[in-house]
């Protein structure tokens, strides 16, 4: 992988992890204020989990494979 391969992961990195707190915190706001739109709460926490998976993916490609 070269320098600037690994740049652009860590740039997509932080900013994926930084949508996954957004809406870490749209999700318990609307839990606190007793959302009713069960729906948008669904496909927030959704959108969540699909991001923790994408971030999964860019550590493992960033982290070298090193059996020890």
């Amino acid at each position: 992988m070269t320098d600037a391969e690994e740049q652009s992961l860590r740039i997509a990195l932080a900013a994926l992890i930084q949508e996954h707190r957004d809406l870490d915190a749209a999700i318990a706001a609307m839990a606190e204020h007793g959302a009713r739109d069960q729906l948008q709460l669904t496909r927030l926490k959704k959108r969540k989990l699909q991001l923790r998976d994408q971030i999964a993916r860019i550590e493992d490609q960033l982290l070298p494979n090193i059996i020890a």
